[in-house]
Protein backbone atom coordinates (compact mmCIF):
# COMPACT_ATOMS: atom_id res chain seq x y z
CA UNK A 1 0.00 0.00 0.00
CA UNK A 2 0.93 3.53 -0.33
CA UNK A 3 1.40 6.83 1.34
CA UNK A 4 -0.79 9.20 -1.40
CA UNK A 5 -0.76 13.04 -0.25
CA UNK A 6 -3.40 15.16 -1.96
CA UNK A 7 -1.87 18.99 -1.87
CA UNK A 8 -5.34 20.95 -3.26
CA UNK A 9 -7.69 23.68 -2.62
CA UNK A 10 -10.00 23.81 0.76
CA UNK A 11 -12.41 20.60 0.82
CA UNK A 12 -15.76 22.05 1.75
CA UNK A 13 -15.52 24.18 -1.15
CA UNK A 14 -15.60 21.15 -3.36
CA UNK A 15 -18.69 19.21 -4.97
CA UNK A 16 -17.35 16.05 -5.50
CA UNK A 17 -19.54 14.79 -7.92
CA UNK A 18 -18.06 16.69 -10.75
CA UNK A 19 -14.69 17.53 -9.29
CA UNK A 20 -11.53 15.06 -10.94
CA UNK A 21 -9.44 15.51 -7.95
CA UNK A 22 -12.43 13.89 -5.66
CA UNK A 23 -12.35 11.32 -8.09
CA UNK A 24 -9.13 10.22 -7.59
CA UNK A 25 -8.91 10.47 -4.13
CA UNK A 26 -11.65 8.14 -3.98
CA UNK A 27 -10.00 5.40 -5.97
CA UNK A 28 -6.87 5.66 -4.02
CA UNK A 29 -8.94 5.17 -0.94
CA UNK A 30 -10.94 2.31 -1.96
CA UNK A 31 -7.73 0.73 -3.27
CA UNK A 32 -6.47 1.19 0.38
CA UNK A 33 -4.16 3.44 0.23
CA UNK A 34 -3.68 5.77 3.04
CA UNK A 35 -4.88 9.51 1.75
CA UNK A 36 -3.19 12.62 2.84
CA UNK A 37 -4.83 16.07 2.54
CA UNK A 38 -2.67 19.55 2.32
CA UNK A 39 -2.93 23.11 1.76
CA UNK A 40 -0.50 25.54 -0.06
CA UNK A 41 0.01 26.84 3.10
CA UNK A 42 0.92 23.74 5.30
CA UNK A 43 4.11 23.25 3.55
CA UNK A 44 7.83 24.67 5.76
CA UNK A 45 10.74 23.76 6.38
CA UNK A 46 11.90 22.24 9.66
CA UNK A 47 15.46 21.09 10.56
CA UNK A 48 16.52 21.69 6.83
CA UNK A 49 13.74 19.46 5.81
CA UNK A 50 10.54 19.84 3.92
CA UNK A 51 7.56 19.21 6.39
CA UNK A 52 3.74 19.34 5.53
CA UNK A 53 0.88 19.65 8.47
CA UNK A 54 -1.34 16.90 6.93
CA UNK A 55 -4.47 15.16 7.39
CA UNK A 56 -5.31 11.62 7.29
CA UNK A 57 -8.33 11.47 5.52
CA UNK A 58 -8.48 7.35 5.11
CA UNK A 59 -11.92 6.77 5.97
CA UNK A 60 -14.71 3.91 5.23
CA UNK A 61 -14.30 2.16 1.73
CA UNK A 62 -17.15 1.39 -0.78
CA UNK A 63 -19.55 4.33 0.51
CA UNK A 64 -21.30 6.74 -2.64
CA UNK A 65 -19.28 9.29 -3.28
CA UNK A 66 -20.98 11.85 -1.88
CA UNK A 67 -21.40 10.00 1.84
CA UNK A 68 -17.28 9.44 1.33
CA UNK A 69 -16.89 12.61 0.89
CA UNK A 70 -18.90 13.75 3.96
CA UNK A 71 -16.73 11.63 6.06
CA UNK A 72 -13.28 13.56 4.73
CA UNK A 73 -14.99 17.07 5.94
CA UNK A 74 -15.44 15.02 9.19
CA UNK A 75 -12.10 14.36 9.17
CA UNK A 76 -10.74 17.93 8.73
CA UNK A 77 -12.71 18.57 12.15
CA UNK A 78 -10.30 16.64 13.96
CA UNK A 79 -7.85 18.77 16.01
CA UNK A 80 -5.04 16.52 14.98
CA UNK A 81 -2.12 16.74 12.33
CA UNK A 82 0.42 15.00 11.29
CA UNK A 83 3.99 16.15 10.58
CA UNK A 84 5.56 14.31 8.33
CA UNK A 85 8.34 14.64 5.82
CA UNK A 86 7.16 15.31 2.85
CA UNK A 87 9.51 12.49 1.65
CA UNK A 88 7.73 9.52 3.44
CA UNK A 89 5.16 10.01 0.80
CA UNK A 90 4.90 7.80 -2.02
CA UNK A 91 3.12 10.19 -4.19
CA UNK A 92 1.93 13.99 -3.70
CA UNK A 93 -1.27 15.27 -6.33
CA UNK A 94 -0.55 19.03 -6.92
CA UNK A 95 -3.78 19.65 -7.75
CA UNK A 96 -4.71 23.00 -6.21
CA UNK A 97 -6.69 25.36 -8.72
CA UNK A 98 -4.63 28.48 -10.47
CA UNK A 99 -2.52 30.46 -9.67
CA UNK A 100 0.32 28.32 -8.43
CA UNK A 101 1.52 29.57 -5.02
CA UNK A 102 5.08 29.89 -5.53
CA UNK A 103 6.36 30.10 -2.16
CA UNK A 104 5.13 26.08 -1.83
CA UNK A 105 6.41 25.16 -5.24
CA UNK A 106 9.87 26.76 -4.06
CA UNK A 107 9.93 24.55 -1.10
CA UNK A 108 8.75 21.71 -2.58
CA UNK A 109 11.55 21.66 -5.32
CA UNK A 110 14.21 20.34 -3.34
CA UNK A 111 12.54 17.10 -2.69
CA UNK A 112 10.76 16.80 -6.67
CA UNK A 113 13.34 13.95 -6.98
CA UNK A 114 12.84 11.93 -4.31
CA UNK A 115 8.74 12.42 -4.42
CA UNK A 116 6.82 10.98 -7.11
CA UNK A 117 4.36 14.06 -8.07
CA UNK A 118 1.70 15.13 -10.82
CA UNK A 119 2.60 17.45 -12.22
CA UNK A 120 6.41 18.02 -11.83
CA UNK A 121 7.12 21.35 -10.41
CA UNK A 122 9.11 22.80 -13.17
CA UNK A 123 6.78 21.41 -15.93
CA UNK A 124 3.46 22.99 -13.69
CA UNK A 125 5.65 26.12 -13.79
CA UNK A 126 6.09 26.21 -17.07
CA UNK A 127 2.94 25.23 -18.19
CA UNK A 128 0.93 26.85 -15.78
CA UNK A 129 1.50 29.89 -18.47
CA UNK A 130 -0.87 29.78 -21.29
CA UNK A 131 2.38 30.54 -23.44
CA UNK A 132 3.24 27.29 -22.89
CA UNK A 133 1.33 26.40 -26.27
CA UNK A 134 4.25 28.26 -28.15
CA UNK A 135 6.13 25.51 -27.40
CA UNK A 136 4.12 23.91 -30.95
CA UNK A 137 3.66 27.05 -33.01
CA UNK A 138 2.79 25.03 -35.92
CA UNK A 139 -0.54 23.91 -34.48
CA UNK A 140 -1.94 26.54 -32.12
CA UNK A 141 -3.70 29.68 -33.63
CA UNK A 142 -1.75 33.18 -34.70
CA UNK A 143 -0.70 34.27 -31.70
CA UNK A 144 0.67 37.42 -29.94
CA UNK A 145 1.97 38.19 -26.54
CA UNK A 146 3.01 41.73 -25.73
CA UNK A 147 2.48 44.57 -23.31
CA UNK A 148 2.51 47.28 -25.87
CA UNK A 149 -1.03 48.66 -26.28
CA UNK A 150 -0.18 50.51 -30.02
CA UNK A 151 1.70 47.27 -31.13
CA UNK A 152 -1.39 45.09 -29.41
CA UNK A 153 -4.20 47.41 -31.72
CA UNK A 154 -1.90 47.05 -34.84
CA UNK A 155 -1.58 43.85 -34.59
CA UNK A 156 -5.78 43.48 -34.17
CA UNK A 157 -5.79 45.69 -36.94
CA UNK A 158 -3.80 44.48 -39.37
CA UNK A 159 -5.57 40.54 -38.29
CA UNK A 160 -8.95 42.46 -40.14
CA UNK A 161 -10.87 40.03 -38.02
CA UNK A 162 -12.29 39.17 -34.44
CA UNK A 163 -9.46 37.60 -31.94
CA UNK A 164 -9.14 36.65 -28.35
CA UNK A 165 -7.15 37.88 -25.43
CA UNK A 166 -6.29 35.73 -22.70
CA UNK A 167 -4.46 36.62 -19.72
CA UNK A 168 -1.43 34.89 -19.61
CA UNK A 169 -1.94 32.86 -15.92
CA UNK A 170 -5.90 33.30 -16.08
CA UNK A 171 -7.97 29.92 -15.89
CA UNK A 172 -11.39 28.77 -16.67
CA UNK A 173 -11.83 31.40 -18.95
CA UNK A 174 -12.08 33.77 -16.63
CA UNK A 175 -10.95 37.45 -18.21
CA UNK A 176 -10.87 35.97 -21.83
CA UNK A 177 -12.73 38.16 -23.88
CA UNK A 178 -13.47 38.73 -27.76
CA UNK A 179 -12.15 41.83 -28.80
CA UNK A 180 -12.52 43.28 -32.56
CA UNK A 181 -11.13 46.15 -34.19
CA UNK A 182 -14.87 47.34 -35.39
CA UNK A 183 -15.21 48.79 -31.62
CA UNK A 184 -11.81 51.06 -31.65
CA UNK A 185 -12.82 53.01 -28.39
CA UNK A 186 -13.83 50.03 -26.35
CA UNK A 187 -10.78 47.89 -27.68
CA UNK A 188 -8.54 50.66 -26.66
CA UNK A 189 -10.05 50.25 -23.48
CA UNK A 190 -9.76 47.29 -23.01
CA UNK A 191 -6.42 46.54 -24.09
CA UNK A 192 -4.89 49.91 -21.84
CA UNK A 193 -7.12 47.87 -19.08
CA UNK A 194 -5.60 44.32 -19.60
CA UNK A 195 -1.76 45.76 -19.91
CA UNK A 196 -2.17 47.96 -16.74
CA UNK A 197 -0.94 50.79 -19.12
CA UNK A 198 -1.03 53.15 -16.53
CA UNK A 199 2.15 51.73 -15.12
CA UNK A 200 5.71 52.12 -16.45
CA UNK A 201 6.28 49.74 -19.43
CA UNK A 202 8.13 47.11 -17.71
CA UNK A 203 5.61 47.05 -14.94
CA UNK A 204 2.71 46.30 -17.64
CA UNK A 205 1.08 42.99 -17.39
CA UNK A 206 1.71 40.91 -21.02
CA UNK A 207 -1.06 39.51 -22.08
CA UNK A 208 -1.76 36.93 -25.35
CA UNK A 209 -3.80 37.99 -28.37
CA UNK A 210 -5.12 34.91 -30.27
CA UNK A 211 -6.72 34.47 -33.74
CA UNK A 212 -10.51 33.64 -33.21
CA UNK A 213 -11.38 29.98 -34.41
CA UNK A 214 -15.13 30.56 -35.72
CA UNK A 215 -15.76 27.04 -35.63
CA UNK A 216 -15.78 27.24 -32.15
CA UNK A 217 -19.49 28.93 -32.32
CA UNK A 218 -20.67 26.14 -33.92
CA UNK A 219 -18.91 22.73 -32.92
CA UNK A 220 -17.35 24.02 -29.25
CA UNK A 221 -13.77 23.05 -28.64
CA UNK A 222 -12.73 19.45 -27.34
CA UNK A 223 -10.87 18.74 -23.76
CA UNK A 224 -9.01 15.51 -24.39
CA UNK A 225 -7.10 14.47 -21.10
CA UNK A 226 -3.61 13.02 -21.76
CA UNK A 227 -1.76 10.36 -19.21
CA UNK A 228 1.66 9.94 -19.92
CA UNK A 229 1.11 11.73 -23.20
CA UNK A 230 -1.59 9.13 -24.37
CA UNK A 231 -4.69 9.94 -24.70
CA UNK A 232 -7.32 8.73 -21.60
CA UNK A 233 -10.46 10.20 -22.49
CA UNK A 234 -12.49 13.03 -24.33
CA UNK A 235 -15.57 15.64 -24.25
CA UNK A 236 -16.84 18.24 -26.67
CA UNK A 237 -18.03 21.39 -25.04
CA UNK A 238 -20.02 24.26 -26.11
CA UNK A 239 -21.59 27.50 -25.30
CA UNK A 240 -25.34 27.45 -24.41
CA UNK A 241 -26.23 30.85 -23.59
CA UNK A 242 -24.48 32.73 -26.88
CA UNK A 243 -20.70 32.95 -25.01
CA UNK A 244 -17.68 32.23 -27.24
CA UNK A 245 -16.23 30.38 -24.67
CA UNK A 246 -16.40 26.96 -23.44
CA UNK A 247 -15.51 26.05 -20.53
CA UNK A 248 -18.40 24.33 -17.80
CA UNK A 249 -17.13 26.84 -15.57
CA UNK A 250 -18.38 29.48 -17.75
CA UNK A 251 -21.55 27.94 -18.51
CA UNK A 252 -21.17 25.70 -21.48
CA UNK A 253 -22.85 21.97 -21.74
CA UNK A 254 -20.59 19.12 -22.48
CA UNK A 255 -21.26 16.36 -24.40
CA UNK A 256 -19.66 13.05 -25.56
CA UNK A 257 -17.21 13.47 -27.98
CA UNK A 258 -14.72 10.68 -29.99
CA UNK A 259 -11.92 12.07 -30.77
CA UNK A 260 -10.59 12.47 -34.73
CA UNK A 261 -7.54 11.76 -36.48
CA UNK A 262 -6.28 15.37 -36.49
CA UNK A 263 -6.63 15.83 -32.93
CA UNK A 264 -5.20 12.21 -32.43
CA UNK A 265 -1.91 14.23 -34.52
CA UNK A 266 -2.30 17.07 -32.28
CA UNK A 267 -1.47 14.72 -29.01
CA UNK A 268 1.33 13.01 -30.62
CA UNK A 269 3.01 16.11 -31.61
CA UNK A 270 2.82 17.49 -28.42
CA UNK A 271 3.31 14.29 -25.93
CA UNK A 272 7.35 13.95 -25.88
CA UNK A 273 7.46 17.28 -25.03
CA UNK A 274 4.70 16.96 -22.06
CA UNK A 275 6.82 13.46 -21.10
CA UNK A 276 10.30 14.98 -21.21
CA UNK A 277 8.38 18.51 -18.76
CA UNK A 278 7.01 15.71 -16.43
CA UNK A 279 3.73 16.66 -17.21
CA UNK A 280 2.08 13.55 -16.75
CA UNK A 281 -1.48 14.20 -16.55
CA UNK A 282 -2.94 16.86 -18.63
CA UNK A 283 -5.85 18.22 -20.33
CA UNK A 284 -5.61 20.01 -23.65
CA UNK A 285 -8.31 22.13 -25.38
CA UNK A 286 -8.61 22.00 -29.21
CA UNK A 287 -10.62 23.72 -31.58
CA UNK A 288 -10.95 22.57 -35.17
CA UNK A 289 -7.51 21.37 -35.56
CA UNK A 290 -5.84 23.45 -33.40
CA UNK A 291 -4.31 23.27 -29.51
CA UNK A 292 -5.68 26.30 -28.27
CA UNK A 293 -4.53 25.45 -24.49
CA UNK A 294 -2.32 22.55 -21.89
CA UNK A 295 -3.85 22.57 -18.89
CA UNK A 296 -1.51 20.83 -16.75
CA UNK A 297 -2.62 22.38 -13.48
CA UNK A 298 -5.50 20.73 -11.84
CA UNK A 299 -6.46 19.73 -15.10
CA UNK A 300 -10.61 18.51 -14.81
CA UNK A 301 -13.09 15.85 -16.90
CA UNK A 302 -12.89 12.63 -15.48
CA UNK A 303 -16.11 13.06 -14.30
CA UNK A 304 -17.94 13.95 -17.24
CA UNK A 305 -16.11 11.92 -19.51
CA UNK A 306 -16.96 9.35 -17.21
CA UNK A 307 -20.38 9.81 -17.49
CA UNK A 308 -20.47 9.90 -21.07
CA UNK A 309 -18.51 6.49 -21.72
CA UNK A 310 -19.56 4.71 -18.36
CA UNK A 311 -15.92 4.69 -17.83
CA UNK A 312 -13.85 4.74 -15.17
CA UNK A 313 -10.78 7.40 -16.11
CA UNK A 314 -9.60 7.58 -12.07
CA UNK A 315 -8.79 3.92 -12.51
CA UNK A 316 -6.32 3.73 -15.21
CA UNK A 317 -4.84 6.82 -13.80
CA UNK A 318 -4.54 5.00 -10.25
CA UNK A 319 -2.98 2.23 -12.07
CA UNK A 320 -0.33 4.43 -14.00
CA UNK A 321 0.65 5.37 -10.21
CA UNK A 322 0.82 1.98 -8.86
CA UNK A 323 3.28 1.06 -11.87
CA UNK A 324 5.08 3.68 -11.81
CA UNK A 325 5.71 3.25 -8.00
CA UNK A 326 6.84 0.20 -8.26
CA UNK A 327 9.01 0.43 -11.24
CA UNK A 328 10.57 2.98 -9.03
CA UNK A 329 11.39 1.22 -6.14
CA UNK A 330 12.71 -2.06 -8.55
CA UNK A 331 14.93 0.94 -9.76
CA UNK A 332 13.30 1.04 -13.17
CA UNK A 333 12.07 4.53 -14.18
CA UNK A 334 10.08 3.17 -17.56
CA UNK A 335 6.69 2.11 -17.11
CA UNK A 336 4.73 2.20 -20.14
CA UNK A 337 0.81 3.02 -20.11
CA UNK A 338 -1.93 2.02 -22.64
CA UNK A 339 -2.85 4.24 -24.42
Amino acid sequence: MMEIGFLMDDLRQIDPVWETTAYIMYECNQRGHSVYFLEPHDVYIRKNKVVARMRQITVEQNLPITEYWGQLIQCLDREELIFENVTDLDVLFLRKDPPLVYETMEFLGPVSDKVFMINNIIGQINGNSKAYSLNFPDIIPQTHVSRDPRRLRKIIDDFGGDMVIKPLHGHGGHGVIKVSNREPENLNSLINYYVQAGKPYPERTPIMVQEYMKSVKDDGDVRILLLNGNILGSMGRKSISGDFRTNVHAGAQAFKHEVTPAQMNICERIKPKLIHDGLYFVGIDVIGDKLVEVNCVSPGGIPRINLFNNDKLESTLVDFIEEKIIASKQGNQSVKVAG
